[in-house]
């Protein structure tokens, strides 16, 4: 697999990884997907080139913010919903079990949403093996911040996107609820990227995987064996 420089040396042993052990199925499919990465270089490429012209704002990584109430929440999905009409944008729907970052990432990578686990894996290899990268945006202790995104269920953050950006070697770009602002790029600290992704980003609330009108794939639902 590609990953960032500080990356090659380290990797998490079995005992940090407690809250998502891996089972010899996974340990499988993992192989078989860091096969598929290197032959892929993601979708996207066109959607990415068409919305070229979108001015983003730089990207500051940080965790969740307050989430909106209920009236400022259905107001943010008016406002993205009017945003994806305008660019010609339609949303693969992403289960909202917590997991719906990883879930819209890993679709974007292997076109498959259930890999959402071994995508969350690597962003928290990652953000263990570049520490230095990101500890100065997470407001706890980072040891605490590790073992709470290694769990199923816990809520991506920005902090999450820029190092799942690091680790794949891909920008990833939000279409956003937000007021003031439409579009964040978040590239990889090196700049480079072989892969673009894009997600929609009901502010603080959810993500879902986007595709361009009338390409959204019809997703069905797969074991983990499929690959086989």
């Amino acid at each position: 697999m590609t990953e960032t420089h500080c990356t090659s040396s380290g990797r998490s042993s079995s005992s940090e990884n407690t809250s998502l052990p891996d089972t010899e199925d996974d340990q499988t499919i993992a192989q078989l997907l860091a096969e598929e990465e290197k032959l892929s270089y993601g979708g996207n490429q066109q959607l990415g080139r068409r919305l070229s012209h979108l001015d983003s704002i730089p990207h500051t990584p940080r965790v969740i913010s307050d989430i909106p109430n209920a009236d400022d929440a259905t107001l943010d999905h008016s406002r993205l919903a009017e945003r994806l009409k305008t660019y010609g944008l339609a949303e693969l729907q992403i289960e909202g079990d917590g997991n719906c970052q990883f879930r819209a990432l890993a679709d974007q990578l292997f076109q498959n949403p259930e890999y959402h686990r071994h995508v969350r894996k690597e962003v928290v290899k990652q953000l263990k093996n570049c520490r230095k990268l990101y500890e100065g945006y997470v407001p706890m202790k980072y040891r605490r911040y590790l073992r709470k995104m290694k769990r199923t269920g816990e809520w991506g953050d920005h902090i999450t996107l820029q190092a799942a950006a690091d680790r794949f070697a891909a920008k990833i770009s939000l279409v956003t609820s937000f007021r003031d602002t439409c579009y964040i790029e978040i590239l990889p600290y090196d700049r480079k990227f072989h892969k673009e992704i894009w997600l929609s980003f009901w502010s603080e609330v959810h993500y879902n995987s986007l595709y361009d009108n009338g390409d959204v794939p019809a997703r069905i639902p797969r074991k983990k064996y499929w690959l086989f």
